[in-house]
């Protein structure tokens, strides 16, 4: 009896997964040897070791959580928590919808309900930690991808949909600017919106300045590994983002918000920290 076999072409592939940082790869027949988002000393392999999931499997045993933070502004998570458990930002304009940052999990709930508030018109990330599912947000809403061309490295799935943009700023939707402030990753990237904070200016900031739970925010090069940033780099942070007007900054988890006086506190918070690397201490 002969034995049927399927063609190299018709075997199930996969856009494979990481479950620690929830970075998506190319699609393969079996999953990559290792991530190497999380072989960098900025992330880590999970004590697990290595493993992957996929689209599917994360659509059966998660879901989307939204939360209004103000209004033009929404928050997208995951339930239960995955990867490094960040969430979304959806920035409504008059001109159009952005989304600022990525999760993994996009469901058909999730597309549907964006698309009733006019779906995306881009999608921008700070960091490549919260690249994530990138190109399936943008295939499902037929947008363009802005991540900063320092970081070309880092991007593990390719697509037409990316569009590295270059040098320091890049304006977005009206009342919408890309700022590169470097400092975590060299194309470290934060949003800033000038509509935000009932006109007052907000800036979203992802890890790149990471709001902590004291109100202020903070800067490292590897936060699960604790290894800080130079005194250089945290003076080139804060430096980028000085010009601009904000009274309020979004961090990269739900909850980690600094309501109000968010240019000033971002400052001093600059210095504290420099100041405290240049301190002996017993």
């Amino acid at each position: 009896m002969q034995t049927w076999s399927p063609k190299p072409e018709i075997i199930a592939m996969h856009a494979y997964i990481c479950t620690t940082c929830g970075t998506q790869y190319e699609r393969s027949a079996d999953p990559p040897v290792s991530c190497a988002i999380c072989d960098d000393e900025r992330q880590y392999i999970g004590a697990g070791g290595q493993r992957w999931t996929t689209v599917a499997a994360l659509r059966a045993s998660h879901f989307t959580t939204w939360r209004q933070k103000e209004p033009g502004l929404i928050g997208l998570g995951t339930s239960p928590g995955f990867g490094i458990g960040q969430r979304a930002l959806l920035v409504r304009t008059p001109a159009g919808n952005i989304l600022w940052d990525c999760i993994s999990l996009l469901d058909q709930s999730t597309v549907e309900a964006i698309r009733a508030l006019g779906g995306l018109a881009g999608i921008a990330i700070s960091h490549p930690h919260y690249y994530t599912t990138m190109v399936d947000w943008a295939e499902a809403f037929d947008c363009p991808i802005h991540l900063h061309e320092a970081d070309r490295q880092w991007q593990m799935r390719r697509s037409p949909h990316i569009q590295c943009w270059g040098g320091d700023t890049k304006p977005l939707l009206d009342g919408l600017t890309l700022i590169r402030a470097g400092g975590h990753y060299p194309g470290g990237t934060v949003l800033h919106w000038g509509d935000g904070a009932d006109g007052k200016g907000a800036l979203l900031t992802g890890d790149i300045l990471q709001v902590v739970p004291s109100g202020w925010v903070s800067f490292m090069w590897s936060f699960p590994n604790f290894i800080p940033l130079s005194a250089g780099s945290v003076r080139r942070v804060a430096a980028a983002v000085a010009p601009y007007r904000f009274d309020r900054i979004y961090g990269a988890f739900f909850g980690r918000v600094v309501p109000t006086d968010a240019a000033a506190i971002a400052a001093r918070s600059a210095e504290r920290y420099v100041a405290s690397l240049q301190t002996e201490r017993e």
